[in-house]
């Protein structure tokens, strides 16, 4: 697939005020910091479409980008970080799960992992709780350029492992480098080949 346009459509704080457009989306979420602009920015090509800085927490709010006028990307907030208060992290929670489990154009969500650490329980619970409730997705490990081939295949083995303990098919798993370019072109013909399915 190529990208001739990218632009921004809008922010939402809450899954009720996003677009109504009926278009596919494919939404991107992970830990704080775990390299969610980074990686929007090289799918698109656009250097500065979403936020990137190297405080986390950034992205605070739902936001939609429109991609070649037939398909919404959509930026979640990261989850898990720590210098929320609470309050916060369960009002992050809230907008979270209700867009991941109430939204009816989302069509698939990329949850990012940071190649470089081992499982932590948030991860896990988190893609547990989109297994349970049936929400489509694919796990996307990052900073691949920041290891090497062996501890990649030694981090992706580890949680295929977990996941394997209580299910009986894995999802599909991709491997990106945001700086490097990495799996760009995977991601984006995966997005492709379901758009030509729906």
């Amino acid at each position: 697939m190529q990208i001739s346009s990218a632009q921004f459509v809008t922010s939402s704080p809450g899954y009720e005020l996003c677009p109504p457009a009926s278009l596919p989306e494919y939404a991107f979420i992970g830990r704080s910091n775990v390299g969610k602009s980074s990686l929007i920015n090289m799918l698109t090509g656009k250097a500065n479409l979403a936020l990137t800085g190297a405080k986390p927490g950034k992205t605070v709010l739902i936001n939609h980008f429109l991609i070649n006028d037939q398909w919404h990307l959509v930026d979640l907030p990261g989850y898990g970080y720590a210098q929320r208060g609470k309050k916060q992290r369960e009002a992050f929670r809230r907008l979270i799960d209700g867009y991941t489990l109430h939204r009816e154009q989302l069509t698939s969500l990329f949850i990012l992992i940071d190649s470089r650490i081992p499982p932590q329980k948030i991860d896990l619970e988190f893609i547990q709780q989109m297994g349970e409730n049936g929400v489509p997705f694919a796990l996307v490990f990052t900073k691949i350029d920041k290891i090497s081939g062996a501890k990649l295949i030694e981090a992706i083995d580890t949680y295929k492992g977990i996941l394997l303990e209580t299910w009986e098919e894995l999802p599909p798993i991709f491997t990106v480098s945001s700086t490097k370019g990495i799996g760009r072109e995977e991601l984006l013909n995966y997005i492709d080949a379901i758009n030509r399915s729906l």
